[in-house]
């Protein structure tokens, strides 16, 4: 997952500060899925002391059915181009308690003007594989290449039809300015990677998702790994197994009942919807 978009999150995990373009699974002790293969018991995932730590399994296709029972126990899939599918289970598991967002004194006045800005909105699911696409091509800081390559794309852009997939987009005059992308089960949601294109924008769209995800008893994001900017939006680093047992009754959980965009969403932020309170008339003078 790469939900912060600088710095990139799994740009920078499992293994740490290589990507899986370095991943050398063939002398590994993973399990080579067959397209009839279950997932093995995350447990089993590579541990700290490895190469590849969370590393699970290699192979199989990114069908829509795999892919939901894989995030359903906390597993996503994350390669490079011209490899095979990795399979990662990371241990610790960041997580983003919506509760919890760090709503600082300068984003609170960066969404005040935004939502108070004729040609500024935002937009959920209009434009979901465009998203998906800026999110792989925008260049990030220490970043070589990306990990959403086209097979992914593909099979993601698909699952969002199917209604998993998300994205929350800024839009500023008419223009995509930046946004994040991520999977929904139930009322739990999956992180997958945001891009900016203009100052805060996708820090505006992950505030609307915490926002749209208080709304709708969303308790949790899973932020996948850990970085510092993570933490400083109040994300923090959770056991694997008690973010199985935390995310099991969500992922069962009936979805929110719409996922569309509204302005009430932002109250749960303790934020004003009405139109800007207007400046003062000046004081004719004497």
């Amino acid at each position: 997952m790469g939900f912060p978009d600088s710095p990139a999150g799994r740009s920078q995990g499992g293994p740490e500060a290589r990507g899986p373009q370095s991943v050398c699974f063939r002398s590994m002790s993973i399990p080579w899925l067959k397209p009839d293969s279950p997932l093995p018991p995350t447990a089993s995932a590579l541990g700290p002391d490895t190469d590849a730590p969370g590393l699970l399994a290699a192979g199989r296709g990114l069908s829509i059915p795999r892919l939901r029972d894989a995030y359903a126990h906390g597993v996503f899939p994350w390669y490079g181009p011209g490899r095979p599918v990795l399979w990662w289970s990371p241990d610790p598991r960041m997580l983003l308690r919506t509760a919890n967002l760090n709503v600082t004194r300068s984003l609170r006045k960066t969404l005040r003007r935004f939502l108070h800005t004729p040609g500024c909105e935002v937009r959920f699911d209009h434009d979901t594989p465009r998203v998906m696409r800026c999110c792989a091509e925008t260049p990030r800081a220490g970043q070589d290449g990306t990990w959403i390559v086209p097979e992914m794309l593909e099979a993601y852009a698909a699952w969002s039809r199917y209604g998993d997939v998300h994205s929350v987009e800024t839009w500023i005059d008419g223009e995509l300015a930046g946004g994040l992308y991520g999977v929904n089960l139930g009322r739990m949601m999956f992180g997958e990677s945001m891009f900016s294109h203009r100052t805060d924008a996708s820090k505006i769209a992950l505030a609307a998702l915490v926002a749209f995800c208080r709304a709708n008893a969303m308790p949790v994001i899973d932020c996948q790994q850990a970085t510092g900017h993570l933490s400083s939006l109040g994300a923090a680093p959770v056991p694997r197994a008690d973010f199985e047992r935390e995310i099991a009754p969500l992922v069962a959980h009936s979805p929110a009942p719409v996922w569309a965009y509204d302005l009430r969403i932002w109250t749960t932020l303790g934020l004003e919807t009405g139109p800007a309170p207007e400046a003062p008339s000046p004081t004719p003078s004497r």
